[in-house]
């Protein structure tokens, strides 16, 4: 039935395959996986990834290797994490210069692949982890110059959302502060197989960004995450219904009359520093 569908697809045009790519399995829904057929997509996001012979790039979800044939031919060191056994025996038999490692990206310990470069990142991830991909990369921004990855065409807007809009919120806040964002395309459900029920984008987050000094930046997410806990309710509501509702902010020092949506991440650096401030002090208390 698979290999059907993709036959009719590649007949009436709406996709371009190969006599290989047909002996793959099929995509598993457990896995989120929807895998990228589109020759002409696949040549477009390698070309804004733009690698260089002597990066260092690890592939998220490389599938059935769409994205790795072109990968593969521009550098020397790639490194494709794939957490589907079925298709790991057929990457690395198609691919022998890739490393292929049998693993969930999350729990991957970045450090062992470094390899005293900055990691490149890039990958058609499963739109249901998401998230935890994306704090992933925050975790190990130090290890991580850039990553170039496909989401969900909402996702992609509230990841460069501005502030006041309706897409913004807590995702948008964190990635911004930590890196440099850029959504540089959308595409179309039709480039995949089997066919989302979404459009998808491509985002680039470039994490070669000076960031503030003296600040704690677990505690600017916990911030984040505390003002948008009650999107709709100001400020010194949403505060007082998270992990800071014993730390009395004074209203002269910073306005929370507003609601998140309406700060800047740099408003939401200085809120940081002052709750920063008071939680020390308090402990010197």
């Amino acid at each position: 039935m698979y290999k059907l569908k993709l036959r009719k697809l590649y007949c009436t045009g709406k996709i371009r395959i190969n006599d290989k790519f047909m002996s793959k399995p099929t995509p598993l829904k457990r896995f989120g996986q929807n895998y990228l057929v589109d020759k002409n997509i696949i040549h477009k996001i390698v070309a804004e990834f733009n690698p260089g012979e002597n990066d260092v790039v690890i592939e998220i979800g490389p599938g059935t290797g769409a994205l790795t044939s072109e990968l593969g031919s521009k550098v020397k060191k790639l490194y494709a994490v794939e957490i589907d056994k079925r298709v790991v025996e057929s990457l690395a038999l198609s691919f022998p210069s890739v490393h292929v490692i049998n693993y969930d990206f999350i729990k991957l310990d970045l450090n062992k692949y470094s390899d005293e470069k900055p990691l490149r990142i890039i990958g058609n991830i499963p739109y249901n982890i998401t998230s935890p991909i994306l704090f992933k990369l925050i975790e190990n921004r130090t290890l991580v110059k850039d990553a170039m990855m496909m989401v969900q065409f909402e996702v992609a807007k509230r990841i460069t959302a501005e502030e006041c809009s309706d897409d913004y919120g807590i995702l948008g806040v964190v990635l911004n502060f930590f890196a440099d964002t850029k959504l540089c395309f959308k595409i179309s459900p039709n480039v995949f197989y089997p066919r989302p029920n979404v459009d998808s984008a491509i985002i680039h987050l470039n994490f070669e960004k000076e960031l503030p000094a003296n600040l704690d930046f677990k505690l600017f997410i916990q911030v984040v995450k505390a003002s948008f806990g009650n999107r709709r309710k100001k400020l010194k509501n949403s505060l007082r219904n998270s992990i800071f509702k014993d730390t009395e902010i004074d209203q002269s020092e910073f306005d929370t009359s507003r609601r998140a949506e309406e700060l800047t991440i740099n408003e939401f650096v200085d809120l940081t520093r002052i709750i920063q401030r008071l939680m020390s002090n308090k402990e010197r208390e």
